[in-house]
């Protein structure tokens, strides 16, 4: 039996195995105390410590040394120690600093949202809504890029990208050949092949799925809708180079694109094939098991219902029914 450690986290006590990061520590409680994570990816080794969006506050180191750490540190990669405590929401330092990390994200982030396809499940569009600051002080021209085609089923549109890292982690663990990473340095940094080299294998779709923004899109769904127009319904099929399961995402009769299944936090439960991805676009070919499971809070909710049949919106009440058509005829009468 593994070791358990106590930490506290906004003023909750919890129980964990020692070696827990305290972001981890933090998902196990749930809810708002549970710091945002742009780079982060559990699925993925090494990920992580990039984009600082996670960083808190340690008041208390542990019960040896109740000393607080001197600088915020990143909760995605500072393991808990026996009676740590850490605060998130409730100090004001974290929030100033989460809100500086936000401008910075933005600094050459393109706002445009109305034309983006990651928009509905954009994660760097909640955060700035729940921690961005209204003005940015950046005076410098930001810098673009041209949009490149690795390969025929994938567009990158680098001027989006925040360098989470989350696609190269991908290509290289679930992949045989990475072909693309990061090149160059500071301002130069992007994510790109040599001489445009195409990413050619079986899993590549998945750097779509792991984007926290719209800088890798699937070129099958570009442009064609919005996603809150669209029913998500989770199905499977037996695939033999993945698990075959994922969600469809149907408007009206016709399934305009398939994706993995997501967690609570945004993250792939298992990662699909390129076939499930792009080839199977029929409802026969799939064994449809019911409509997915949406956040309320999230705009993809709008319209949804998680059952096939959803209830009707006017319920039957025969009592009111019944007042009413007394009272028609009593007005008729008059």
């Amino acid at each position: 039996m593994s070791e358990k450690v106590k930490v506290t986290i906004d003023g909750i006590t919890i129980d964990v195995e020692a070696g827990t990061t305290i972001l981890t520590a933090a998902r196990q409680i749930g809810g708002d105390i549970v710091p945002p994570a742009m780079c982060y990816y559990s699925k993925l080794q090494g990920s992580g410590g990039k984009c600082r969006t996670c960083l808190v506050k340690v008041s208390k180191g542990s019960e040896k040394d109740p000393r607080p750490m001197p600088k915020l540190v990143a909760s995605c990669r500072t393991t808990v120690m026996d009676g740590m405590e850490v605060q998130n929401i409730t100090s004001p330092e974290v929030i100033e600093a989460r809100k500086g990390v936000v401008e910075m994200l933005l600094i050459n982030h393109p706002l445009d949202c109305p034309v983006c396809d990651q928009a509905g499940e954009c994660h760097l569009q909640d955060l700035s809504y729940e921690h961005g600051s209204e003005a940015t002080r950046y005076e410098f021209e930001r810098r673009t890029f041209d949009r490149i085609d690795i390969g025929d089923k994938v567009q990158l549109h680098m001027t989006r990208c925040i360098l989470c890292y989350r696609c190269v982690y991908t290509a290289d663990q679930i992949t045989e050949n990475r072909v693309h990473g990061v090149l160059g340095r500071g301002d130069a940094a992007e994510i790109s092949t040599y001489i445009e080299k195409a990413i050619e294998n079986e899993f590549s779709g998945n750097v779509i799925d792991v984007c926290p923004v719209g800088a890798l899109t699937d070129k099958t769904f570009r442009f064609k809708n919005r996603v809150w127009f669209t029913k998500p319904v989770d199905a499977h099929r037996d695939c033999p180079t993945c698990s075959g399961k994922v969600t469809l995402w149907y408007k009206g009769e016709d399934v305009i694109r398939v994706t993995a299944r997501k967690d609570e936090y945004g993250e792939v439960e298992e990662f699909i094939c390129n076939t499930c991805r792009f080839d199977k676009k029929k409802t026969d070919d799939w064994v449809i098991e019911g409509p997915r499971k949406i956040a309320n809070h999230s705009v993809i909710s709008a319209n949804h219902y998680e059952q096939l049949m959803p209830p009707p919106v006017l319920r039957t009440n025969p009592a009111l029914r019944e007042a009413n058509k007394e009272q028609f005829e009593r007005t008729t009468k008059l």
